[in-house]
């Protein structure tokens, strides 16, 4: 994925770089984590299994740091769903969902923030979701998630960890209507899971229809299969000024 054009604004709209990342709870390589997302030079950054317990806000403010960016929302009242972003991006309100508990499974949730960047100002939401692992669970979690998303009048931005592949029920609710990044740069074939076998692409980033993907890819290097089990996706997009 080139990373030669800073984000910015240019003759159609307004630039916005997008790094979606399952960051397996930390319990990786922090320093070739933070490498990656320092890196990557994203403008706003969607976390799955971010800090969600003891000091968590403590903790989401040191993973923010130690990334170079700020918390925009997220961690406990998420279940582990957590926005950050670089000083470029400005957070105007933030809210979240919290999914049904089934019992015996893990309690799994969304975080949004409604936010803008530029000038002019391009206002877009931002969200990001953890679907659960069993099939029995994630459709119902998806059909609150698109409610949720479907109430919304600005552009939205989603990543999630759907833990399915494109063609399963829930990722088939998330993206009805939207924009799969990977789909509109030709990058299917970028897996995102396992690192150490990448064979499934569960990660994603989907975009309001207004949207350009001008580039995408899931980052596969040295540093990325040390830092998680996932691949981050990282996005390039053009976000229409609002009017």
């Amino acid at each position: 994925m080139t990373r030669a054009q800073p984000a910015g604004n240019d003759s159609t709209g307004v630039r916005l770089r997008v790094l979606s990342y399952n960051i397996h709870g930390q319990r990786d390589d922090v320093a070739a984590l933070a490498a990656v997302v320092r890196d990557a030079e994203p403008d706003v950054v969607i976390v799955q299994e971010g800090p969600r317990r003891f000091r968590w806000r403590h903790r989401c403010a040191a993973l923010a740091d130690r990334l170079g960016l700020v918390v925009a929302a997220g961690g406990l009242p998420s279940l582990g769903n957590l926005l950050l972003t670089s000083l470029r991006v400005r957070v105007h309100r933030a809210w979240y969902r919290q999914f049904p508990l089934t019992p015996g499974r893990h309690m799994r949730g969304a975080v949004f923030a409604e936010c803008s960047v530029g000038v002019p100002r391009a206002r877009f939401v931002l969200a990001g979701s953890h679907l659960s692992t069993d099939p029995a669970e994630r459709p119902g979690q998806a059909a609150l998630l698109k409610r949720d998303l479907g109430e919304l009048d600005q552009p939205v931005i989603v990543g999630a960890d759907l833990n399915e592949n494109s063609g399963g029920a829930a990722w088939r609710t998330i993206a009805d209507g939207l924009t799969d990044a990977a789909a509109a740069a030709g990058r299917t074939d970028r897996y995102t899971f396992p690192c150490a076998a990448p064979r499934d692409r569960i990660d994603a980033v989907f975009v309001d229809r207004r949207i350009e993907v001008v580039d995408y890819d899931a980052v596969d290097t040295e540093q990325t299969r040390r830092a998680s089990d996932h691949f981050p996706v990282l996005a390039d997009l053009v976000l229409p000024p609002s009017r």
